[in-house]
């Protein structure tokens, strides 16, 4: 029987909607009949993300806590009732075969109800330290998929398997694309080229670093492409030096950008952290701290144990970045060592292992 009926749940940042993207895709992949369905949170970016990748959706009504008494903190039983029933509605009309979820708000109430009508579940947990949704519904899924070692210290053991995180499949070569890549950012040969990235939605402190230090980066004789994210590329409009560089609300040939790329700057959200292990470049980890749980310092950090990236904390960017980045420019070796490090911690086959705990539950 190949004509399963499958739900996925995953949103509010890229660093869930991509995976679950990717699952549904090697799912398809195997078994074309397929019927798929993904659950997000109304307003956020999966409404319109998963369409363009060619999957019907529905909206929740849900949102995070925030950490201080607001308005939508008083909102959030209420918006939570209302999730949970309007998943219920979903799953008995729908009539599942398995439920998936990656993380972000609305995969709680979806695998809850799904867990509830006895559908067989798994869970992607992207972090090396999970966010409150995943632990709670860790003890009633079947399976759940992990990118780190240690996390029997929030799941049940015996449900773990460690699958890496699901990632753009086009970026397993891109050292065949240097040339082209140079090309297309029409960058000037012989420049070392700094990447920046701050994650799907921007980070305004890196983008407050770039634009304090782009004299400084001249003087090292580096171009940079730089992605600011929508909500800052109009504030930082940059005139003159256009060559040196290039700003980028969002870039949507990342192959291309970590094919040119000689350093790179990026947040460390997992989903990131699990593609820079693939490029194998030299990596400034500047984590974001106002994430749940502190997991992006978290995430950088299992990569910094293994002397495969640098690590600056936001407070201290004042004091240390040019310190340590002169350094790292200065030393070939180190870039190197960085470089072959970080590819060894690199899972590649995830999408692929994920695919196949839920073709054991589907079985």
């Amino acid at each position: 029987m190949s004509n399963y009926k499958i739900i996925l749940s995953g949103g509010g940042t890229g660093g869930h909607i991509y995976p679950a993207i990717a699952i549904a895709n090697e799912l398809k992949s195997r078994y074309p009949n397929a019927e798929f369905l993904f659950v997000g949170a109304k307003d956020r970016m999966e409404m319109e993300k998963v369409p363009e990748a060619g999957y019907p959706i529905k909206g929740l009504w849900i949102s995070g806590i925030q950490r201080e008494i607001t308005f939508k903190n008083l909102m959030f039983p209420f918006k939570l009732l209302s999730s949970l029933w309007k998943a219920r509605k979903i799953v008995k009309q729908f009539k599942p075969d398995v439920a998936i979820g990656t993380g972000g708000f609305a995969s709680g109430p979806l695998l809850q109800m799904a867990v509830v009508k006895g559908i067989p579940s798994l869970i992607q947990e992207q972090n090396s330290f999970p966010g409150i949704t995943n632990k709670l519904l860790s003890k009633k899924v079947n399976k759940i998929c992990v990118a780190y070692d240690g996390l029997e210290r929030f799941f049940p053991k015996e449900k773990i398997v460690k699958t890496g995180n699901p990632v753009r499949q086009d970026l397993l070569d891109i050292d065949s694309k240097v040339a082209e890549a140079k090309k297309h950012f029409n960058l000037i040969e012989g420049k070392k080229t700094l990447l920046v990235i701050g994650g799907s939605l921007g980070a305004r402190r890196i983008n407050e670093l770039i634009k304090d230090e782009l004299d400084y980066f001249n003087t090292l004789n580096m171009q940079v492409i730089w992605q600011c994210g929508k909500l800052y590329y109009k504030a930082h409009k940059i005139d003159g030096n256009e060559k040196q560089v290039q700003l980028h609300e969002f870039i949507n040939t990342m192959d291309l950008a970590y094919a040119a790329a000689d350093v790179i700057i990026s947040r460390a959200g997992a989903s990131s952290v699990s593609e820079l292990c693939i490029v194998g470049k030299p990596v400034i980890f500047i984590p974001s701290p106002n994430v749940a749980e502190d997991h992006q310092t978290k995430n950088a950090m299992a990569i910094v144990n293994e002397k495969a990236a640098i690590l600056i904390k936001e407070s201290d960017l004042e004091v240390d970045f040019e310190n340590k980045f002169t350094q790292l420019m200065a030393s070939p070796e180190k870039q190197k060592e960085l470089g072959e490090n970080i590819k060894k911690l690199a899972l590649i086959n995830a999408t692929k292992q994920i695919a196949n705990e839920v073709e054991k539950l589907l079985n």
